[in-house]
């Protein structure tokens, strides 16, 4: 019985400053569609799954390949969603100079030790005609609603 209580209390010593410290990660990923084919499209936009980005559906345009987009840019599109829009910018999946760039940074801050950033940066190239990413240019709203 003393070794159960005795294990006890080093396993709490021991477990005490561990609580103490305190580390944040920050992570931003950004895509980037370069030299895909230049579109036009419209659709509607939702959030995509994952709650970060947008998702263009029922994507109509001339030469287009895919029902739906991943749009990815600058453009916050908040105030679009549940909106059919018409999107010109570039689109991954359509003919053979596509590139797509995946950029991500992260930052871990602690408490108790230095601070700590990677980046990383990975390149897609070739046939992308099932990576369904439109690199957006601009935005017009067609209608309020997508039905």
């Amino acid at each position: 019985m003393t070794r159960f209580i005795l294990g006890t209390a080093i396993a709490l010593a021991c477990s005490v400053p561990v609580a103490a410290q305190s580390t944040a990660v920050k992570s931003e990923t950004k895509v980037t569609v370069k030299d895909g084919k230049d579109v036009t499209v419209t659709g509607c936009v939702g959030k995509a799954a994952s709650g970060t980005g947008y998702l263009l559906t029922n994507v109509e345009g001339k030469g287009v390949t895919s029902r739906s987009y991943l749009l990815v840019g600058d453009d916050d599109l908040d105030d679009h969603v549940g909106h059919l829009i018409e999107v010109k910018g570039k689109a991954s999946n359509i003919g053979n100079d596509a590139r797509v760039e995946v950029k991500t940074k992260t930052k871990i801050e602690r408490d108790d030790a230095d601070d700590r950033e990677s980046k990383s940066t990975t390149k897609l190239e070739g046939d992308l005609s099932s990576i369904p990413y439109l690199g957006v240019k601009s935005v017009k709203m067609l209608r309020s609603s997508c039905s």
